[in-house]
């Protein structure tokens, strides 16, 4: 008869586990130990960031009515989109590769943690609710307002986020 263990199952020891050897993989220690490779993906990421960053403020400032207010909606923010989508598959391979020197430490920052979600939120808010207004010429003027105003905070949010985090983690 085996014997079972009873103690309850903690998911984040797997998950853990799983950021430790993602440290220990060749990449991530490469990474790790070359200035030079880290200090250009942290460029390349930051080219990334700007791309998002720019092409949000065009979007959701245009939409507020105070950038290109002649032009059709459309014409400002599906270009905008394009370099958000741009910037935002920049970051992620980026990120994601500066990240696994040093996974179970940032994982485990609540910093990072907060710059994760709003830039979860504020990704899948453009894709979704941003974009449909914008692609619709009968949406009443203060929806556009309300979309422009959630999207810009959401965005700035996440701006914010990242600069503490590389300030202070």
């Amino acid at each position: 008869m085996r014997s079972r263990d009873h103690r309850a199952h903690d998911p984040r020891e797997e998950e853990s586990s799983m950021f430790e050897w993602i440290e220990t993989t060749t990449l991530a220690q490469t990474i790790a130990r070359s200035l030079m490779l880290t200090a250009s993906l942290s460029a390349a990421h930051m080219l990334g960031f700007a791309l998002v960053t720019g092409g949000a403020a065009f979007a959701n400032l245009r939409l507020l009515g105070l950038l290109f207010a002649a032009r059709p909606a459309n014409e400002v923010t599906q270009p905008a989109s394009r370099g958000i989508a741009i910037g935002l598959a920049v970051s992620v391979v980026t990120g994601a590769l500066l990240l696994s020197g040093r996974a179970s430490s940032l994982i485990a920052s609540d910093t990072f943690q907060l710059k994760m979600l709003l830039l979860l939120l504020a990704a899948g808010f453009h894709f979704t609710c941003h974009r449909y207004v914008s692609g619709r010429a009968s949406v009443p003027i203060v929806l556009w307002r309300l979309t422009g105003a959630i999207g810009l905070a959401l965005w700035l949010g996440l701006a914010v986020s990242a600069c503490v985090f590389i300030l202070f983690d």
